[in-house]
């Protein structure tokens, strides 16, 4: 997966963004293919800000992690 920033610039009636050269060619994405974005806005939602930390877990988030590290290694 690759990540960089990007304006977006009106384009007719929508918004569009231009992927860089550099992107394109280390993710070999071609005219037409198909790709998926995923939007993360530069500015932080307020709302994630105020809900961090307040999620109660049964276990210790140490153990959660360990867990989860132990799912991947099985693939």
């Amino acid at each position: 997966m690759e990540q960089f920033n990007a304006k977006p610039k009106k384009w007719g009636s929508s918004l569009g963004v231009v992927i860089p050269s550099e992107i394109v060619q280390q993710a070999h994405i071609k005219p037409e293919q198909e790709i998926t974005i995923f939007l993360m806005p530069a500015v932080p939602n307020p709302l994630i800000k105020k809900m961090f930390g307040t999620l109660k877990l049964k276990k210790p988030t140490q153990q959660v992690m360990k867990e989860i590290d132990e799912g991947y290694d099985e693939h």
